[in-house]
């Protein structure tokens, strides 16, 4: 199985799952909002220029994402 690094902001209280592999730059081409109501959240999806699909945004992560998630997220934000 993959092994994703996610980051997580305990004071915005949201987390990004990067879907590449280390070393490989992200960049995003276009990001698109899932609809808040149908994700019960927001949650947005950054693209690639090709259409793949490199990156999550969970904002809320707490109430969205499995404890376990961000207990193993890098912690950013605090400095």
């Amino acid at each position: 199985m993959a092994e994703f690094d996610v980051t997580y902001d305990e004071v915005a209280d949201a987390a990004y799952i990067r879907l590449l592999e280390p070393g490989i730059p992200l960049v995003a081409a276009r990001t698109y909002a899932c609809h808040p109501v149908r994700v019960d959240g927001m949650i947005n999806l950054d693209l690639d220029e090709h259409g793949r699909l490199v990156g999550i945004e969970v904002l809320a992560a707490r109430a969205k994402l499995p404890p376990a998630v961000l207990d193993a997220a890098r912690r950013i934000g605090l400095e």
